[in-house]
């Protein structure tokens, strides 16, 4: 008797569905039921298709029927958007691309969504665009934070001539040097020392636990991207009662970098927790969320507080270690994060506010914002906008994509600027040239009703990253959530 032959064409017809159980169904009936007339063999899998269940205990045709039972999906249903979403105010419109303003009307549909706000630096990022705040009710969105958890910003102020800058070039570069590491495995050999590395948190969290190690090694270094520690001129025109420095002209140390790798791991963790938890349609799927009364939302909160306090001291070891090469204390520190989430008030409702990629600005608070390797940033102070979710911009934002600054910037053109500007840069490449972003001034006359400037910062000699920067291959892959 000739072997059966059934075709995935005939398993369609009868109305199995495309994918690896028309495969398995056929290799099962011509090993095992070879000697069947088609139309008896046919009639088989029709009935189980029909009716899978009543196959699962067979020793042969129920792999066919497991293939075929639905499984169960992960964190239940999917969670619908809403079909309006809440309205979010957008500053700086003119000049935000509309992949990130896309991102921004996906945002405000999830049901957690209590109000939002775009920044004029904004562009495309993952889950919440970069320059996205978005205010919730109970719940936290890792990766509506970011994945560089705590990114943020350190100014120190020196009562010394920035005159000295020109006169004392190589003294300033080598301790410059010295000071941090940059590269995203960067680690020490000798680790620097800080309280935030004995809190109860690491042993409270398995996760915690299993990166304490290589955090203590990154701490005080800088990361990639556009992360940056540079000296500058800071210039105060006027007496402001809250900046409390004098008008003039100082020395500024001014970083940028965030929680390296301990958040990045924290966030990969959660968010995967997350997504398991709470299923969205596609386009929101990285906007799955933890409610702050559950363990894993809990344990976020926890550790991004953690990573946030990590980043901080990061940034407080490297100054430390420039003011005492200075023999002299700062006159006045500012800083502030920029990739974080906060319980805050707003409209006298308790939520929790993430600002990806924004800088907060409530009332008289300080912050910088910064420009780029060649241009100036901005101290300035919160005007407490509720339209904005007391937030601004936290830099220029990017206007190229790191692969067209990659082919479009040459090395010629960013020599040029920088020797224009009288930048001596120590690392760096082409994706972070000046010509990758946005007009600084431009954004800043964007957000005048949410802050003030207080004072300017003047890069003079920046370091950077100085790895050969990659070859992205699409545009998604072009984003640094540390931005």
């Amino acid at each position: 008797m000739a072997k059966i032959k059934i075709t995935g064409k005939d398993l369609r017809k009868i109305g199995y569905p495309e994918g690896p159980v028309i495969s398995l169904a056929m290799n099962i009936m011509e090993k095992h039921h070879r000697h069947l007339l088609f139309d008896d063999a046919i009639e088989i899998l029709a009935s189980i298709l029909q009716s899978p269940n009543e196959y699962a205990g067979d020793r042969i045709l129920g792999k066919i029927a497991e293939a075929l039972i639905p499984k169960p999906k992960a964190g239940g249903d999917e969670i619908p958007l809403n079909t309006s979403g809440i309205h979010f105010d957008v500053f700086g419109s003119e000049g935000i691309e509309q992949g990130a303003m896309h991102q921004m009307y996906v945002a405000a549909k999830i049901p957690i969504a209590v109000a939002g706000a775009l920044m004029p630096d904004a562009h495309q990022g993952y889950g919440l665009p970069i320059g996205g705040v978005l205010a919730t009710e109970n719940a936290v969105i890792p990766y509506g934070v970011g994945v560089d958890i705590g990114c943020r910003m350190c100014l120190s102020i020196f009562d010394i001539s920035p005159k000295e800058l020109i006169q004392k070039e190589h003294y300033f570069t080598r301790e410059l040097n010295e000071a941090t590491l940059f590269g995203s495995g960067a680690t020490f050999q000798s680790p620097a020392d800080d309280a935030v590395m004995y809190r109860e948190e690491w042993e409270q969290n398995g996760l915690l636990k299993s990166l304490q190690g290589r955090a203590w090694k990154q701490l005080g270094s800088s990361g990639s991207g556009n992360h940056f520690v540079e000296w500058g001129t800071v210039e105060v025109a006027e007496k402001d009662a809250v900046l409390g420095v004098a008008p003039g002209q100082y020395l500024g140390l001014l970083s940028h970098s965030g929680s390296r790798g301990l958040g990045a791991n924290i966030a990969n963790h959660y968010t995967k927790i997350a997504k398991e938890k709470r299923r969205l349609p596609g386009e929101a799927a990285n906007l799955a969320w933890l409610s702050l009364d559950e363990q894993e939302g809990i344990e976020y909160w926890l550790s991004m507080n953690l990573a946030g306090d990590y980043a901080s001291a990061c940034h407080h070891v490297i100054h430390a270690k420039l003011a005492k090469q200075l023999g002299r204390q700062p006159l006045k520190m500012v800083e502030n994060h920029h990739n974080f989430a906060w319980k805050e008030k707003w409209n006298g409702k308790n939520v929790i506010v993430h600002r990806k990629g924004a800088t907060p600005a409530g009332k008289d608070v300080l912050g910088i914002i910064p420009g780029s390797m060649a241009s100036p940033g901005f101290i300035v102070k919160g005007k407490g906008e509720i339209a904005s979710i007391n937030s601004a911009s936290h830099g220029a934002g990017r206007a190229m994509s790191r692969t067209a600054a990659l082919n479009s910037v040459t090395q010629n053109q960013l020599n040029e600027i920088l020797a224009k500007q009288g930048v001596t840069l120590l690392g760096g490449g082409l994706d972070e040239a000046p010509f990758a972003y946005k007009d600084i001034h431009e954004v800043m006359n964007s957000q005048k009703a949410l802050v003030e400037t207080v004072g300017i910062f003047h890069p003079k000699i920046v370091k950077m990253d100085g790895t050969a920067p990659k070859k992205w291959r699409k545009k998604s892959s072009d984003v640094v959530e540390g931005e």
